[in-house]
């Protein structure tokens, strides 16, 4: 930096003395020595206080609405069993008092019958969620049904079967 100005002088000085009407010697700034500058110390880190972000409560992990998307059926069946009614309650609680929030409830069989069968089978089923929720307050706008029968169907055991047999509560991903 003591450099540049040693030149910036210089160069004033010769340019003041060029423009006299005598001529004055032309004098060479001297060589600057390398100025050496010390690196600047590094920022102290700002501490800052911890935000606490909250989360919907379809995204929280530890959110009952999280945890607990899927209604389970008997064989054959699309009736809303009693042990979902606490879970139904919940996603409707949730959504009645969220209406910007839209969910796809998801029908699903296990792979045992038909194609068209299965397709319409998982169609009640997830409809069966919806109309479960409408009860608690969910608009007709916030919920899509689909069926994928047995599209997504795993295993061919009992246990398999039993988990294939369900309607997912499905919500966006952000």
């Amino acid at each position: 930096m003591k450099a540049q100005q040693k030149f910036l002088l210089a160069s004033c000085a010769l340019a003041v003395l060029s423009a006299c009407s005598t001529p004055a010697p032309v004098v060479a700034p001297a060589p600057a020595e390398p100025v050496k500058v010390a690196p600047a110390p590094a920022p102290a880190p700002a501490v800052t206080k911890p935000v606490a972000v909250s989360l919907p409560a379809y995204l929280d992990p530890n959110s009952s609405i999280y945890k607990n998307r899927s209604v389970f059926f008997d064989f054959d069946k699309y009736t809303v069993k009693p042990e979902f009614n606490a879970l139904v309650a919940d996603h409707g609680k949730f959504l009645s008092s969220n209406p910007n929030v839209s969910i796809k409830v998801e029908g699903n069989t296990d792979e045992r019958g038909g194609a068209e069968y299965n397709l319409a089978l998982g169609q009640k089923r997830a409809q069966a969620v919806i109309t479960a929720l409408k009860v608690q307050g969910v608009k007709d706008g916030q919920m899509e049904a689909i069926s994928y029968g047995k599209e997504k169907a795993t295993g061919s055991d009992d246990a398999a079967r039993a988990q294939n047999r369900r309607a997912d509560i499905v919500y966006p991903s952000k």
